[in-house]
């Protein structure tokens, strides 16, 4: 797994790429947390080349949303392939974190 980041002008981007399992969802807890301490205003997930998530890794996303609410940061999650997304469905975190279909998505929310 590889991880890039992009601070934009009110949005911090963190793009996942490859699987992230158990030893890989540590550097995505590391983006996140760093996420979380950088952020303007918005932080969101480019999970386009995203291709496999463990529990270990919906657990960094799951253990941030408590912190993400108390500092008022948007959270949002796009381009996710049908197989990822449909994880994050049968768990039920669909109704706990935005995800949407791509990048204009997010765009139309955060207006």
């Amino acid at each position: 797994m590889d991880i890039k980041v992009k601070n934009k002008k009110d949005s911090y981007i963190i793009s996942i790429i490859g699987d992230v399992d158990a030893s890989s969802s540590i550097s995505l807890d590391k983006a996140m947390e760093t996420a979380i301490h950088h952020a303007p205003k918005n932080i969101l997930v480019d999970g386009k080349e995203l291709s496999y998530i463990s529990s270990a890794g919906l657990g960094v996303f799951m253990s941030y949303l408590e912190d993400l609410r108390e500092k008022e940061i948007f959270f949002a999650i796009y381009g996710l392939s049908e197989k990822v997304e449909n994880v994050f469905e049968i768990l039920g975190l669909n109704d706990l974190m935005t995800i949407v279909p791509d990048e204009e998505a997010v765009k139309r929310l955060q207006k």
